[in-house]
């Protein structure tokens, strides 16, 4: 094939966004002959959407090269704002500096003002929000949107928006901020902006719904950006993000083994990037939910070694683990920390339950009270069930069992109604507690009951085991090196289950099933089923 039917090849290529023949065919040009400027940055994008970071800021520098020898200093300066605000992502913080400063150099201070000076407002507007002056972020994406609607730069225009929304809920605007989103991720469903453009909107907008805990809007615009994903299968850079979001909606509405999968590709695909972390802390939560606290325990500190703070999922870790005072002073100082009404609303929960356990019934009181105000101001029934059921658990704690109840049914609701079981199931162990304390044994039993299937179901297996704790019904025996689950599969075991049932009761694979087995053997030195179902009727766990 000559260089120009490969050339003609990969812009048809790039046109249908079919980005790895696109890359494929452009560097392989590329090698024989110099590259045109727009065939340049057509390399650089198809690079860059195909997971290539370094060969995409190589075609990029070239391009900027070409504009500043001809002179077209505006198109250089685009060059190096993008080449700075890749780097900048992918935390290479002084090269990325390096090249924005250079993007402003290209432009003349004394000359007229074009969109590329929009461009060059957007890192100082998302310096602002880092340093917590929404306000100053707001002015500076406001500029950045007026400069693409008076240059008629989509992008820029959709990147002045976006920033106007999260500097919007920042300030606690939210309703206006959401509001600005969906004006944002309209002009990218309609194809109206660039690829790379696109894929930077849709992170930040999924990533603004869960900071405001929006889980319809979250959901819609996950759906939005798996398919458009799926629609460009070469795709690699917002692949993981999305997968992320999409576990964790799965994990809320009990579909707790696909949640497993994605986690585990997301985590994969992730390797290297700053956002990394927040596949880890997901992966992490799921984990210590379903019992396996070795795997946690890494999750976690994966997590924080990319920057993402392991609370307050470890401290519930260590709750769970006895160890209380660990448990309380990391809750307190995460607290302490926090900035915001919305980073805080992310730990009361959690800290609530925590003050509980260590008999802290003021801070408790006080960490709900301030949760159901954060609640009230935003429109979000997540937030609302949050709030009403650590409202419950202190009236419980406070022996008020008649406003326990209430509050208890209302979370109940609310979370109902974001198709939440394993939280619907917490707040039933609650209210059965409430009724018990009321006289009425027929329904705490009833509540019980719900609460333990959901359990099961999901392979809750700390959750069951507590319940089964607190209504006097003997749990799986806790045995020396076994985790929890495993526990549970040792019983499944010598009940006589093959690994297939077992996998379908725990709702688990198959693969995870002998894993555990496997591991059981290994920790009780045990060489068979058969001695394994000996040893679990010798120590009472069947």
């Amino acid at each position: 094939m000559t260089a120009p039917d490969a050339l003609n090849q990969g812009r048809e290529s790039f046109r249908h966004q079919a980005w790895g023949d696109a890359y494929a065919k452009l560097s392989a040009v590329a090698n024989e002959v110099p590259l045109a400027l727009d065939d340049l940055e057509r390399l650089s994008t198809a690079a860059y959407l195909t997971g290539r970071d370094q060969e995409s800021t190589d075609a990029l520098a070239r391009a900027y090269q070409e504009c500043a020898q001809v002179g077209d200093h505006v198109r250089a300066a685009r060059c190096a704002f993008w080449l700075g605000f890749m780097l900048v992502s992918r935390g290479e913080m002084a090269q990325g500096g390096g090249w924005l400063a250079r993007a402003r150099g290209q432009l003349d201070s004394e000359g007229p003002e074009v969109a590329e000076h929009g461009y060059l407002l957007i890192p100082e507007g998302l310096q602002s929000l880092d340093a917590g002056d929404a306000a100053a972020g707001l002015a500076a994406f406001s500029r950045v949107f007026e400069l693409g609607e008076r240059f008629r730069d989509p992008d820029l225009v959709v990147l002045g928006r976006l920033g106007r929304g999260v500097a919007s809920i920042h300030l606690t605007r939210t309703a206006d901020g959401v509001s600005l989103l969906d004006e944002a991720m309209v002009a990218v469903t309609a194809g109206e902006v660039s690829p790379i453009v696109a894929g930077i909107v849709y992170c930040a907008v999924i990533e603004a719904c869960h900071e405001v805990f929006d889980l319809r809007r979250a959901q819609e615009w996950t759906a939005a950006l798996t398919r458009w994903c799926d629609a460009q299968p070469d795709l690699v850079p917002f692949r993981g993000q999305c997968q992320v979001r999409r576990a964790e909606i799965m994990q809320l509405r009990g579909e707790w083994p696909s949640a497993a999968e994605e986690l585990h590709q997301a985590c994969e695909r992730l390797a290297g990037d700053p956002a990394a972390g927040t596949a880890w802390y997901a992966q992490a939560e799921l984990c210590r939910v379903r019992g396996e606290d070795a795997l946690a325990e890494a999750a976690y500190r994966q997590a924080s070694e990319w920057g993402h703070t392991p609370h307050p999922g470890l401290a519930l870790l260590r709750m769970a683990q006895g160890q209380l005072g660990s448990a309380a002073a990391a809750a307190r100082l995460a607290l302490d920390e926090a900035q915001g009404p919305l980073a805080r609303a992310r730990l009361l929960g959690a800290y609530v339950e925590i003050m509980l356990a260590v008999s802290d019934l003021d801070a408790a009181r006080s960490a709900g009270d301030e949760l159901a105000t954060v609640a009230a101001d935003l429109d979000a029934p997540v937030l609302d069930a949050m709030a009403a059921h650590a409202q419950g658990a202190v009236a419980l704690a406070e022996g008020d069992a008649l406003a326990a109840l209430a509050h208890l049914r209302r979370a109940q609701a609310a979370w109902q109604e974001v198709e939440a079981p394993y939280e619907v199931a917490r707040v039933r162990v609650l209210i059965a507690r409430a009724c018990g304390a009321l006289g009425d044994d027929d329904t705490a039993a009833l509540e019980i009951e719900a609460a333990r299937s959901v359990f099961r179901r999901l392979g809750a297996a700390p959750a069951l085991a507590a319940v089964d704790t607190a209504s006097g019904q003997a749990p799986s025996r806790s045995l020396p090196g076994l985790t929890a689950r495993e526990a549970e599969v040792l019983r499944l075991v010598a009940s006589g289950k093959t690994n297939r049932a077992i996998a379908t009761e725990l709702v688990i694979s198959e693969k995870t099933v002998a894993r555990h087995v496997s591991n059981i053997f290994a920790k009780l030195d045990l060489s068979s089923r058969a001695a394994a179902t000996a040893y679990a009727y010798e120590h009472d766990v069947v």
